[in-house]
């Protein structure tokens, strides 16, 4: 069972962070567009037990990379912390409708920028979200090492967010009072 660990961090720019981690020889490793579609039932059951269902799709250069991912609930400490299930499918259309066969829709869809890089043993994220605006993640294999890049990238004294995307999101399309649950650039 794989445990995801991560620290989010609400930011203004990504100008410093960007010339902090190419200052540190930090590896670039790619920029994706995500575009995230969140599923549930009609009682609402993976939300009120603070889990997720999400169908991503990933463009990379031309290549649109298909993900199912599953994230259990949050456990407690200091950073972000739950299981993470996902795997590639080859056809998102058969993925949605099977997701329908077995009792779940389509709530949210939102689009999400992110220009990922490795350092420390870990994944640091800058992420970019209509409504939101511009969040660093940072995943690695423990809270020590995950501090540790967040000291070195001069982001220690930022609060960490451990809402998800999805439920950031969600509030601010209900505090705009959209209609739409569809967000994108």
């Amino acid at each position: 069972m794989y445990i995801e660990i991560e620290a989010k961090l609400k930011v203004d720019s990504f100008k410093g962070i960007e010339k902090r981690l190419k200052a540190l020889n930090a590896e670039f490793l790619r920029e994706r567009l995500h575009t995230d579609a969140y599923f549930d039932d009609a009682k609402s059951s993976l939300l009120k037990f603070d889990s997720a269902l999400r169908l991503r799709h990933q463009l990379i250069g031309r290549r649109d990379q298909v993900v199912i991912t599953f994230k259990g609930p949050r456990r407690e400490g200091r950073f972000k912390q739950r299981q993470e299930i996902q795997f590639e499918v080859s056809d998102a259309r058969l993925a949605e409708m099977f997701l329908g066969a077995i009792g779940y829709k389509r709530t949210l869809v939102y689009q999400k920028k992110r220009r990922a890089w490795h350092y420390g043993d870990c994944e640091i994220a800058l992420d970019e979200l209509p409504l939101l605006g511009k969040f660093v993640e940072i995943e690695g294999p423990g809270e020590k090492k995950i501090a540790a890049v967040q000291k070195k990238l001069g982001l220690e004294d930022l609060p960490h967010i451990h809402q998800s995307y999805a439920a950031l999101m969600q509030k601010q399309i209900r505090r705009r009072g959209r209609k739409n649950n569809r967000v994108f650039f």
